[in-house]
């Protein structure tokens, strides 16, 4: 596995294995990586030649109270286990690199970059402004240097995938998105780097995020109820549980649209504390 911090060395590296006719596989992360992760770069790695990976802790898509200092940085782990996953490029820049100076812009003003208002407003846009911001801003630099065939992304991140599968589509780049299913723990809690702030009670009331999803599914699947009441029910005993609900939402699958009647394609989303841990799951319906 190769690691590389400078964007002209990896566009360089990766036009030469393009121009032999090899395709590449793209998985973006900030690192702290799981199983959930592990899944995306074995789904690249069987359906390309080459399979890059980016860590990089994005400032931009933090606000000013979130945990970007505090987040994890465990890059000695995380190398090791590409490593073993048989990754062929780690991109591994700096902040400096990502947003060089000489651009003339602060971090302050990437805050204001790419936009898609109808996929960000609501669920984690309404309670995280300026994140998708951010997010869509690094995802189209790191794009633009990788130029990959896939792009591989986690449904536990529903509404960012979503919002990245239409960035892809509006820009017309070349590079088509896969979004993989959620991976869960044993316990059926949604992977996320975010879990290891959960202390074992917390954790233990964070199982019923996924319970109160997976029971909303059976529910809406079964029809007998409105969507109105079958929501209650579910925010009601997820409150019995977390310490907050910040959203729990039926949404269109692809527009992201609040629903009141069923319809063929749905999901629901929801993000909740748990301690001062925010998590987030869906599941298709």
């Amino acid at each position: 596995m190769k690691i590389i911090r400078s964007s002209k060395q990896l566009d360089q590296m990766l036009a030469r294995q393009r121009a032999s006719g090899k395709t590449v596989g793209f998985v973006p992360t900030m690192g702290a990586l799981h199983k959930g992760h592990l899944s995306l770069i074995h789904a690249s790695k069987c359906e390309n030649d080459l399979t890059v990976v980016s860590i990089f802790v994005n400032p931009t898509q933090f606000g000013p109270k979130e945990d970007y200092k505090k987040y994890p940085r465990v890059f000695s782990k995380d190398k090791r286990l590409l490593k073993q996953s048989g990754v062929s490029i780690l991109f591994y820049p700096s902040v400096s690199e990502m947003y060089p100076k000489k651009e003339k812009l602060g971090l302050r003003s990437y805050r204001k970059g790419v936009k898609w208002p109808t996929l960000t407003k609501g669920l984690c846009g309404k309670f995280r402004p300026g994140h998708f911001q951010g997010v869509v801003t690094i995802v189209t630099k790191l794009l633009n240097i990788v130029r990959p065939d896939w792009l591989y992304l986690g449904a536990k991140d529903y509404q960012q995938a979503i919002v990245l599968k239409q960035l892809v589509r509006d820009l017309r780049m070349k590079t088509q998105v896969r979004i993989a299913a959620t991976v869960r723990e044993k316990d059926g809690l949604a992977m996320s780097s975010r879990n290891r702030y959960l202390s074992p009670k917390d954790r233990t009331r964070a199982r019923m995020i996924f319970r109160v999803l997976f029971a909303l599914r059976a529910a809406l699947k079964a029809k007998k109820l409105s969507i109105a009441a079958v929501k209650s029910k579910a925010r009601r005993d997820l409150e019995k549980a977390v310490d907050k609900v910040q959203y729990l939402e039926v949404v269109n699958a692809e527009t992201l649209a609040p629903l009141k009647r069923h319809q063929r394609k749905m999901a629901a989303v929801t993000a909740c504390f748990v301690g001062k841990t925010r998590l987030i799951d869906n599941v298709i319906i």
